[in-house]
């Protein structure tokens, strides 16, 4: 029998429990979606006796599901955790004691737990307890799938992603604003998936006027996962009757106002929402960082942008954008159209807003990559 090396062994136990701690995205703020998987190990080979992640709210945590389903067997088992386990006193015990009375003889983790009350403190406890401590496995996987949770707690402002679907030459729309459909059933199946991921989905006017979207999660079975729904108003007003102002399935949806609405002619308007109060700039415009503020302390960690050219422009200007989720369909609208980007002011390509692709795969006839931002230098 082959011997894998054990790096490589513990990198696939790992997947496992990253692919598990996925279940909770869009689930669990302002909590980190987390997976934990506990392997028994003989002479065969390595043995899955328990398995867990965060459920929804936050709570229990993953730790504390998968030594619940494992029992006894948790005792001398290897416990592989995407996060640090945490070692404050919630509403529930620290986790980093669960796994220390669950008897486990070593823990494999992927990445620190930022957060004052965590950071270290876990692994601390458990090296005191005796348990070997392996730091940094699928360490970059880890932060990408939590980089919500992370960013919240390292820059203060929520994780941001912007879902467009285009031409193939970055078109949104034809002059006349027509846009439905661009891209075909695959890529917005897929697109509703990527909803359902996420805390907020924040859109604009132009968006709401043009195509009426319910900006929900349309998938069979998932229906109850969509995210909370934001708007952003600047200058325009949209009917009484938008479908993104339904709230018979959640709650009302976020409203930032620019200062130039006047809420007295607006008394049907705002029995339909909960109107967030932002700093506006001197055009009017309610200040995107101060959107972004105010849904961190809300409990916001993943926001999905999916709006038009203006709104994807101003997240743009303002670096506020940290990955695009871009469907590419195979046709051609041309420069009479609208296009998903507006003018950006950039007059040097050494200072390019530049972005990695992390994943590529075909959606029926279009295209679907994942790009994510570079850090600066």
């Amino acid at each position: 029998m082959t011997t894998l090396p054990s790096d490589v062994i513990d990198a696939h136990w790992m997947r496992v429990a990253l692919a598990l701690a996925r279940r909770g995205l869009g689930q669990v703020a302002p909590n980190p979606a987390v997976g934990c998987v506990l392997v028994q190990y003989d002479h065969e080979g390595g043995r899955v006796v328990g398995r867990g992640w965060t459920q929804p709210g936050g709570r229990p945590h993953a730790e504390t599901e998968a030594i619940g389903r494992a029992g006894k067997e948790s005792l001398g088992s290897v416990a592989y955790v995407t996060l640090e386990p945490c070692a404050h006193q919630g509403h529930t015990d620290p986790c980093a004691d669960a796994l220390i009375s669950a008897g486990i003889k070593r823990a494999v983790v992927a990445t620190l737990d930022p957060d004052e009350r965590v950071s270290g403190k876990g692994i601390l406890r458990m090296k005191r307890a005796g348990i070997q401590v392996d730091l940094g496995c699928c360490n970059r996987q880890a932060r990408q799938l939590n980089a919500g949770f992370l960013a919240t707690r390292e820059t203060g402002r929520p994780h941001v992603a912007l879902k467009v679907a285009t031409t193939f030459d970055g078109k949104i729309a034809a002059i006349n604003r027509h846009s439905q459909w661009i891209t075909g059933p695959e890529s917005r199946a897929y697109g509703h998936l990527l909803r359902s991921r996420f805390d907020v989905i924040l859109t604009g006017s132009g968006t709401v006027l043009n195509d009426n979207p319910m900006m929900t999660c349309r998938l069979p079975g998932l229906e109850k996962y969509s995210p909370i729904r934001a708007l952003v108003l600047g200058h325009r007003k949209i009917p009484f009757d938008s479908k993104i102002l339904s709230y018979e399935h959640g709650p009302p949806t976020l409203v930032y106002l620019g200062y130039k609405h006047s809420l007295a002619e607006d008394n049907v308007f705002l029995k339909k929402v909960e109107v967030c109060k932002v700093r506006c700039d001197t055009f009017g415009y309610p200040v995107l960082s101060e959107i972004l503020a105010d849904l961190v302390a809300r409990g916001i960690t993943r926001v999905l942008v999916e709006a038009g050219s203006r709104l994807n422009t101003a997240f743009l200007k303002a670096e506020g954008v940290d990955e695009i989720h871009w469907f590419r369909a195979s046709t051609i609208l041309g420069n009479d159209s609208i296009p998903v980007i507006g003018d950006l002011g950039q007059d040097n390509v050494e200072k390019l807003r530049r972005f990695s692709v992390i994943e590529q795969k075909r959606m029926g006839n279009d295209m679907y990559e994942l790009l994510s931002k570079q850090a600066n230098g």
